[in-house]
């Protein structure tokens, strides 16, 4: 079945050209610029042989079909379960100016799995950069929810942030996630790649 070949490593090793430093952020000194552009940089740096149908020698390559990209429209739950919908969707909430959402609910799932004799450093990473009245990436919790939260991260638990993560992944779900199945980024990757099935 054809498909895009993803990579899971630096985007770089792909595809050393300035279109993927652009996607990667080293030239993303302009917030301002179109999201549909940044999106089709970041595409361009994933997918660099289309055309040519060559893949990359790395075993963890990963074929992206269009069957894929209609899971994601099934359910946050299912887009979140894709490293490469992970990636779009990241790119999407960047545009949105909200990608602190995605960043926290990953550091919550890699805090789940961390060995309980780091929980108490990863915590008060997580609370410091996302949860803390005055954090660069502060997520949208109210002041009950950040004081409970607050509380459970200086005596850490693998669930410390459940509840906080399970707020944010409703906000997602309710309010930006919608936005993205009808954003022009994912209905033209979802367009490109039934094309590309059809050839």
């Amino acid at each position: 079945m054809p498909g895009f070949f993803f990579h899971h490593n630096n985007m770089t090793e792909l595809n050393g050209k300035e279109d993927c430093k652009l996607a990667e952020g080293k030239i993303h000194k302009k917030k301002q610029k179109v999201f549909g552009a940044d999106l089709k940089n970041y595409l361009k740096c994933m997918v660099p042989h289309i055309e040519s149908g060559i893949k990359t020698s790395n075993s963890r390559n990963v074929m992206l079909s269009a069957e894929e990209v209609i899971q994601w429209s099934q359910s946050l739950e299912k887009l979140l379960a894709s490293q490469s919908g992970q990636g779009v969707f990241r790119e999407f909430l960047k545009s949105e100016f909200s990608e602190e959402n995605i960043e926290f609910w990953l550091a919550c799932e890699d805090y789940k799995k961390t060995k309980s004799d780091h929980l108490h450093g990863k915590a008060e990473r997580i609370y410091e950069e996302f949860v803390q009245s005055d954090a660069i990436k502060q997520i949208n919790i109210d002041y009950q929810m950040r004081e409970a939260t607050a509380k459970k991260a200086q005596d850490p638990t693998h669930t410390s942030f459940d509840e906080a993560q399970r707020t944010v992944y409703i906000l997602m779900e309710r309010d930006s996630y919608p936005r993205f199945l009808k954003s022009k980024a994912y209905l033209n990757l979802l367009n490109q790649l039934q094309n590309n099935t059809s050839k």
